[in-house]
C-alpha cells in the first residue's frame, strides 16, 4: 500500500528546501510521532527509512524527538548513578 500526499510548491520555496529533503523531512517528522507515541517500533521506522536503528535514532533526535523515554522518577535515579559512577572515576 502506498499513500500519496499533496503539498504546494510555495512551501518548497518558503522552506528553501529540494523536493527530495522536504519529503524525507516530513517522512522523519510522522515516522518521528508514530515512534513517540508507540504505534511503530524504531526497527520499523528505520526500515521505512532504509537505515540501520541507530541512524533512525540519530535522526528522531536531530528532529526534536525523544529517543528515551523515561519516567521522572526513572530519570532522577539514572542522573544519580551517573553522577555516582564518575564519582567514583574521578577518585581513582
Amino acid at each position: 500500500m502506498s499513500i500519496t500526499l499533496t503539498f504546494p510548491e510555495e512551501l518548497l520555496v518558503a522552506s528553501r528546501e529540494s523536493k527530495a529533503l522536504f519529503t524525507r523531512r516530513v517522512m522523519v517528522s510522522t515516522l518521528g510521532h508514530l515512534y513517540e507515541q508507540g504505534k511503530i517500533s524504531s526497527g520499523v521506522g528505520a526500515r521505512i527509512l532504509g537505515c540501520d536503528r541507530w541512524t533512525f535514532y540519530h535522526l528522531l533526535t536531530e528532529y526534536g524527538f525523544n529517543v528515551i523515554d523515561y519516567a521522572a522518577e526513572d530519570m532522577a535515579t539514572e542522573a544519580q548513578t551517573s553522577r555516582d559512577l564518575a564519582a567514583q572515576i574521578l577518585d581513582r
